[in-house]
Parts: structure tokens; sequence; C-alpha cells
């Protein structure tokens, strides 16, 4: 970067509008993906779980030992089985780490419901958290899979690395943020929606 470099060049937005747009899509699909497949996996292992609790321990312990694996780590195992810069090779691994975020927050839905009324939708607003961290947390951990190519905006890291050149860095960085709180705050409003016993008993609790 030169000195006199502008810290943001607003031409190079301009002229990079559809390939910043391609980026910021891509990583919405790879970001909220594993999320919807996680859920899928998570509500019948956590209703299982919840059910036979002998099963709890074991398949917490095995999905701590999935999250605590580095991200890179898995996307470059997976590139002999689904290739390099395609989309199954950071899904796959997103998914895993959904899933372990997900499952504990479904049966802790469930076990926070006494028994005689243990039903899954009573369990939404602790499985709608579970789901706000595994989706925050999945948009942004995309952009690493910008190193063995498909990445989303992480690709505008690598770019900006490479030429030394700090507008496409900072131009990723914002969108990243902006993604991830839209889609927390889409959440929170699917929350508000889902539940509107919860908001009704909030209501008689502050006219109380």
């Amino acid at each position: 970067m030169r000195p006199d470099e502008p810290l943001i060049r607003w031409d190079w937005i301009g002229r990079n509008r559809s390939m910043i747009w391609e980026l910021l899509v891509d990583n919405t699909v790879m970001g909220l993906l594993p999320v919807l497949f996680g859920l899928l996996l998570a509500l019948p292992i956590g209703l299982a779980c919840s059910r036979w609790r002998v099963l709890y321990q074991p398949a917490s312990g095995l999905l701590n030992v999935v999250y605590a694996l580095p991200s890179l780590a898995l996307f470059i195992v997976l590139i002999p089985v689904t290739g390099l810069a395609e989309r199954a090779t950071v899904i796959i691994p997103l998914t895993c780490y959904a899933l372990a975020v997900l499952v504990p927050a479904v049966v802790d839905g469930l076990r926070s419901v006494p028994d005689h009324v243990r039903q899954l939708p009573i369990a939404v607003p602790v499985v709608l958290a579970g789901m706000r961290v595994a989706t925050v947390s999945g948009i942004s951990l995309v952009s690493v899979g910008a190193l063995v190519g498909r990445g989303g905006l992480g690709g505008l890291f690598v770019t900006g690395w490479q030429l030394r050149f700090p507008t496409p860095i900072i131009v990723g960085v914002v969108l990243v943020v902006l993604l991830a709180v839209a889609a927390d705050g889409l959440l929170v409003l699917a929350g508000r929606l889902l539940t509107p016993w919860a908001r009704a008993r909030r209501q008689a609790g502050e006219a109380a």
C-alpha cells in the first residue's frame, strides 16, 4: 500500500459490484445451509437424547470433539472427496459445527419443559438461541474456506492481502458483520412470531 493510497477506494468498489454481490450470495448460502442441515439432524438426535438420557453424554462428547477440530483442517481433509473450491467442502464441516451447537440446544430446550407437557414447540426459544449462535459463527467461518478456494466474502480478504490493498478487506469485514447481524435479527423476529405465548407472558408480568 502506497503512503498516499486512501484506506477505501470507492472506485474499486463500484467497478467490482457484481463480483462482491456474487461473493455475498455465496457466503450467505454457505453460512445458512449448514444451520438448516444441522437443525434437521439435531431435532431427531436431540429428541432421542432427551428421551433416552443415556445417549446424551456419548453424543455430547463426540460433538465436542468435532467442534474442537480446526475448520481449515476439515476443509483440507475433504478436498479429495468433495473437490477443491466446492461448496460442499465448506458446508459439510460447518454442518458438523452447527450440529454440535444445536443438539445441546434441543436437549436443553426439551428439558426446560415439564415432563407432562414436553413438546418441541415450547422449547423453541432455547433452540432458536442455539440457532443464533450457529448462524453467526457459520457466516464468519465461511471466510476460512477462501484458503481452499471457496470462502465467499473471505475471497476479498485473500485478494486484499495478496495485493496489499485494504479496500477488499474492509468491504469483506463490513459485509460479513452486516450479514451476521441481519441473520441474527431475522432469527430474533422469527422467535417472536413463533412464540406468541412468551410475549404474552412478558406483557402480563409487566402489567402485574
